[in-house]
């Protein structure tokens, strides 16, 4: 289900994808916080559709400024230990990684899932993007289904 918010026109563009980190401290006071905060901190969000005829307003957080959209949760592609990874089981992280350079690095840790929770599995997307893993963990790509709002 989609939820109109405001974003920084920088990311308002239908396909983009982010994820929501809540309440920044220059949004004290300002007149659209109950528009720009409604969304769900660590939550991972695509953009549907920006609305027409939307202005452009001013925000202390986005240079140039905020406009309306309509945003939607969406699943993190994550790597997941294999053992017992099937579409509908449940699945954690496997933990941090120091490798930064390698390919599998954003899907090790990423952006809109934590460690120590889990998270329902939609789909078995396959092999990891790494020819081997540093850490010798034996992973699996994932993509975790959209958070309920």
């Amino acid at each position: 289900m989609s939820t109109i918010t405001l974003i920084g026109t920088r990311l308002a563009d239908a396909g983009q994808e982010f994820v929501y980190q809540g309440e920044a401290s220059a949004c004290e006071g300002c007149p659209y916080r109950d528009q720009c905060l409604n969304l769900s901190a660590g939550v991972r969000y695509r953009v549907s559709d920006v609305r027409d005829g939307a202005q452009t307003l001013d925000c202390g957080v986005h240079d140039t400024g905020v406009t309306a959209v309509e945003v939607e949760p969406v699943g993190v592609k994550a790597n997941v230990p294999a053992k017992n990874a099937y579409a509908g089981s449940k699945a954690s992280l496997a933990g941090p990684c120091p490798h930064t350079q390698c390919p599998s690095h954003e899907f090790c840790e990423p952006a809109g899932a934590e460690f120590e929770e889990d998270y329902q599995i939609s789909e078995i997307l396959g092999e990891p993007p790494h020819d081997y893993c540093m850490l010798d963990r034996d992973l699996t790509l994932v993509e975790f289904a959209p958070e309920d709002e």
